[in-house]
């Protein structure tokens, strides 16, 4: 979502840390391009008045500019008031009561039934035990699309039929969730195509009669500076603790994610990074704005990867390494869940430095890419994957047939997986370095 700001703050940022000492001219220039950027980004525009007031006083209030690191500084000056920005708000999640009661509210086609889903599954990772209700009397199609996550989460949900009153569907559903001991309530109420008085009312009357411990807006982060108009109407009406962000890994320009906590007081609590019932992470202002000015976001990267990645395979894989047996068939199994992790595009902007890298890289992974490798290995034996100096001219062209390749693509499959295990031997060597990802490096 954020790629053309991205882009733009470190093409006017990184001008700064190249040359030494800058003048307080070269901070007006660089703050012009950066008023800019975030008006196209579609950042509110008072939020962007303040922001670049306050960069420019600190940065030349605090006498930086004297300084051999004055580039940086500024730089740093911009990560803090970023951060500053979309830090509005207590956003800690609470899950108090027996059971804990959480009330998703929002318009329709937010996203709201999936990030009810979202949240059941990041609950049961916090070691809780949920069940989601279905407080839709108004669309049957939505009250079958949470039955459906439900059962693939393997979660009970508690839904009426339709027309029954919405205070009682998620009345019974507490005394359901009582008697069968779950600890958390996650409530997918009804949503309008537009804020109107009807559903104010009847949230605000279900809110009263089951005193949520959170009451979490979803608002689509593609609709722009319109989802701040919604935050701020859903505020002024009932007691909203906190915002889940969807759709942050559209194309829109994301001014909306940067504006919002900021204009409507509301906390972003969590982000919707995906379609997946995974793809869902509690919202961290530090590393948002690190992943924006290209400086990563090395912690959630590793929390993804603690998540996905299986100990005992990783150990196992450890062990192949110090042997130097690592073979196609483990080179197959790490694309794979790396995969798991969510787009490649959104990893690699995880890892300082790499953000102009990963919009090529999701490109690639767009193409088919990564898939072509998959297919040109699957179509080897099991002894050439585990040896693939025994690929023959005749054996690689039978592969290129099977795979529905080329011979030079499988050629050059064949040499990046050499240069890898040279690159893995230095690796559990402790020599250091980055092994390329096969199908994305060089042509």
């Amino acid at each position: 979502m954020f790629d053309a700001l991205s882009v733009r703050l470190r093409d006017t940022l990184g001008r700064l840390t190249g040359r030494g000492t800058i003048t307080e001219a070269d901070v007006d220039s660089a703050m012009r391009e950066v008023r800019l950027a975030l008006l196209e980004a579609d950042v509110n525009f008072r939020i962007v008045k303040d922001f670049v007031a306050r960069v420019k006083e600190r940065a030349v209030g605090a006498r930086t500019l004297d300084s051999v690191n004055a580039g940086q500084t500024v730089i740093k000056i911009v990560n803090d008031e970023l951060t500053a920005i979309l830090s509005a708000g207590d956003r800690t999640f609470r899950l108090t009561g027996s059971p804990a009661v959480v009330m998703l509210i929002g318009l329709q086609g937010s996203g709201k039934t999936t990030s009810a889903a979202k949240l059941a599954r990041h609950v049961v990772r916090l070691g809780r035990q949920p069940m989601l209700v279905a407080a839709d009397p108004y669309r049957p199609a939505a009250v079958d699309q949470l039955v459906t996550l439900g059962r693939s989460l393997e979660l009970p949900v508690h839904h009426a039929a339709p027309g029954t009153p919405v205070v009682e569907i998620v009345g019974t559903g507490l005394a359901e969730a009582k008697r069968t001991g779950r600890d958390v309530l996650i409530v997918d109420t009804a949503g309008r195509l537009t804020v109107d008085e009807p559903l104010m009312t009847e949230i605000r009357e279900l809110g009263e009669a089951i005193r949520p411990s959170e009451t979490l807006l979803v608002v689509d982060a593609m609709v722009g500076q319109e989802a701040v108009a919604v935050a701020e109407a859903f505020r002024a009406a009932l007691p909203v603790t906190g915002l889940v962000l969807t759709k942050i890994d559209g194309d829109a320009r994301g001014g909306a994610a940067l504006s919002i906590s900021a204009v409507s007081g509301l906390p972003i609590k969590f982000l919707g990074t995906g379609e997946r019932t995974d793809a869902l992470e509690p919202f961290h202002p530090d590393r948002l704005a690190g992943r924006i000015l290209g400086m990563g976001d090395v912690l959630t990267l590793v929390e993804r990867a603690q998540e996905t990645f299986d100990q005992k395979q990783a150990e196992q894989l450890a062990h192949k390494l110090k042997k130097n047996a690592f073979t196609l068939d483990d080179m197959l199994e790490q694309m794979q869940q790396l995969k798991r992790m969510g787009p490649l595009g959104s990893l690699l902007e995880m890892i300082p430095g790499m953000g102009g890298a990963a919009k090529e890289a999701q490109q690639a992974v767009d193409r088919g890419e990564l898939k072509m490798v998959e297919a040109i290995i699957h179509s080897m034996t099991p002894a050439e994957r585990r040896e693939p100096a025994i690929l023959t001219a005749s054996r690689r062209r039978r592969i290129a047939r099977g795979s529905g390749s080329s011979l030079p693509e499988v050629n050059r499959l064949i040499k990046q997986f050499g240069e890898m295990q040279k690159m893995m031997r230095q690796l559990s060597g402790g020599k250091g370095g980055l092994p390329s990802i096969p199908g994305l490096g060089r042509r």
